[in-house]
């Protein structure tokens, strides 16, 4: 990931010419900048890390403990020295020389019973199968991309769908235990349990950590596909944090996107996929206002969405049903967002159009998510009171018990309604649900709107 992307690495923008180093007033505010600073570069940098380590050594586990160990040091070195030029190479680098280190090590004691009078031919026999065998992986290995391979490596037919997701989201997406539950709208201590189980799973089969040769390798395809479309939705809409957008996780998930795409040509769920996220990228710049504030999709300026990205992203979609007429789950996403992508204006939108892929996703994938959207679909289509028809019947969802988008919901097709007390208090509760800070403000925004239109109401 992109270790440029980290802007209050520079707390406050107190530089000095001390090679990009913080420099505070006191050492108790340099302290508290270098915090700041490492958990940003870790967050952002600790999917390479692990990715990069795991390519030496072939243990996740272990390219986990060195990329620790690397963090380590990070807070001790970095709070004396300063926070480095590159951050992200630092903690790569250092992690690298641990695992280089007990290779070593591990060779040295495997080495020192070896005797020493060997003959050339003898020696020859020992090193040239090994050196035929790494020529042979080397040719082997197109993947090409360490956050590719480490997505192949955690997708193992050994684990369940469900442990290789989050696995995978663990190791690569940056995400938290708490931020991986809430994308799978399941309890924190599930998703916990998971991970620990897949980890103890891959390391009692004895799993060797290499890339899956072309043939075996579409057996993980699915987990792989779900993995970076959640790393992007993440990306998209921060579960928590300051900020409602991350976009550097939509770009490392475009990019694994763009790759899986020439890895497999010929499967139009990859093409869907990317599709799909070239179109949803292209709004990035769109979606928020000059101080960080939320923009949603019917009050943006679509002057400011990337036609570059646009273009990318039809030309995906249109491979992706060349390839299969009967599209998946991710190229009925990907025309769903085409759907906006064509529309210069808010009003052009084809609702109908909308409302009609849903129904085709509902049937390939069947969810109260997806019907949630779909309720937002037949609202503009069809009347605010149809959509909160299929609102009201989702009330009871246990899926959608936690998930504030469903008060969110319910409150912008209750104040379309003029029932505006209500409106209030579903934005109220949506507030209350969501750990993300600019998505509070703007759904407190929301409640403060309906609770003036209210009170103009019952004083008219």
């Amino acid at each position: 990931m992109n270790a440029q992307a980290i802007p209050r690495a520079h707390a406050d923008g107190r530089h000095s010419n001390s090679g990009g180093r913080i420099v505070s007033e006191t050492p108790g505010e340099q302290d508290q900048a270098t915090h700041r600073a490492i958990e940003a570069v870790w967050r952002l940098e600790s999917a390479k890390v692990i990715a990069v380590v795991t390519r030496l050594v072939r243990d996740v586990s272990l390219a986990e403990e060195f990329a620790q160990d690397a963090l380590v040091a990070a807070l001790e070195h970095w709070r004396v020295d300063g926070v480095p030029d590159n951050p992200g190479a630092w903690l790569v680098t250092t992690a690298k020389h641990r695992a280089l280190d007990r290779l070593r090590q591990e060779a040295l004691h495997a080495r020192k019973h070896e005797e020493l009078g060997l003959d050339m031919d003898a020696r020859e026999e020992h090193v040239t199968p090994d050196f035929v065998d790494a020529l042979g992986a080397a040719r082997e290995d197109d993947i090409g991309d360490d956050l590719l391979r480490l997505v192949f490596i955690a997708c193992h037919p050994v684990l369940s769908l469900d442990a290789r997701v989050a696995l995978t989201l663990r190791l690569l997406g940056g995400l938290t235990t708490d931020e991986i539950a809430r994308a799978f709208l399941q309890p924190e201590p599930t998703i916990a349990q998971r991970i620990v189980r897949a980890k103890r799973t891959l390391s009692a089969a004895r799993v060797p950590f290499e890339v899956p040769k072309a043939d075996t390798r579409a057996a993980r395809l699915t987990s792989v596909l779900e993995v970076i479309y959640l790393i992007f939705n993440e990306g998209y809409s921060a579960t928590a944090g300051d900020d409602w957008m991350r976009p550097s996780l939509c770009d490392d998930a475009l990019r694994l996107g763009r790759i899986l795409a020439g890895l497999a040509p010929d499967e139009s769920e990859v093409h869907g996929l990317v599709a799909l996220m070239e179109i949803q990228a292209s709004r990035i710049h769109a979606r928020t206002d000059p101080n960080g504030r939320a923009i949603l999709l019917m009050d943006q300026d679509r002057s400011r969405w990337d036609p570059l990205l646009i273009r990318r992203g039809l030309a995906a979609l249109a491979r992706a049903e060349a390839l299969n007429a009967r599209r998946g789950p991710y190229a009925l996403q990907g025309a769903l967002a085409a759907c906006h992508a064509r529309a210069r204006r808010a009003e052009e939108t084809d609702w109908e159009q909308i409302v009609a892929l849903y129904d085709a996703l509902s049937v390939v994938a069947p969810s109260p998510v997806v019907e949630l959207n779909r309720a937002v679909a037949v609202g503009m289509a069809f009347g605010a009171a149809a959509g909160l028809e299929i609102v009201d019947g989702l009330a009871e969802d246990a899926v959608l018990r936690n998930y504030h988008w469903l008060p969110s919901v319910r409150g912008d097709l209750l104040a379309r309604l003029g029932r505006h007390e209500e409106a209030r208090k579903a934005f109220e509760r949506a507030a209350s649900m969501t750990r993300n800070a600019r998505e509070k403000e703007l759904l407190l925004e929301r409640a403060a709107d309906a609770d003036k239109s209210a009170r103009g109401s019952t004083s008219a």
